[in-house]
């Protein structure tokens, strides 16, 4: 192969390459955005999901920030019983679960009373999720209840 063939061939696979790049970047799309408001219940789920997942697969341990997080966002008398459901299923009650999933998603599920319903999906793998409902006090912005149905049995 000539020099000059080299050339216009490794000329042309860069131009294909760069090609390809500009591409792939323009197809990126927009860039993402999270909002929050701490006075709207779902949000408070959610970052109270989002924050526990992320102490809990710290890989240089969490510490206090997963029972940190539990005393702000839990009602104090559901702390007891979630206390009570961990001894007996030696799992996290929070997550339901004794691993940490990859990801989670928090969808509205409606108000009922004084409460806000929220079904939090969990993937544990590429095919592997669960539900969980979480119910949270209008008033106190507290959970007041996590588990596989809503305190309206939904």
């Amino acid at each position: 192969m000539s020099t000059k063939t080299r050339t216009v061939l490794t000329a042309g696979v860069l131009a294909v390459a760069l090609g390809l790049g500009v591409t792939a970047q323009a197809s990126a799309g927009a860039p993402r955005s999270v909002g929050g408001d701490p006075s709207d219940n779902l949000t408070r789920i959610a970052d109270f999901y989002g924050a526990y997942i992320d102490a809990e697969s710290d890989p240089d341990g969490s510490g206090d920030l997963p029972t940190a997080l539990r005393a702000y966002y839990i009602a104090p008398t559901y702390l007891k019983q979630l206390a009570a459901w961990e001894d007996r299923e030696h799992a996290d009650g929070v997550l339901r679960a004794q691993n940490t999933p990859l990801k989670w998603k928090v969808t509205d599920n409606g108000t009922a009373k004084n409460r806000t319903e929220a079904v939090i999906t969990l993937t544990w793998s590429r095919n592997t999720t669960t539900k969980l409902f979480v119910d949270m006090s209008r008033g106190s912005h507290k959970i007041v209840h996590i588990g596989t149905k809503g305190l309206g049995g939904k």
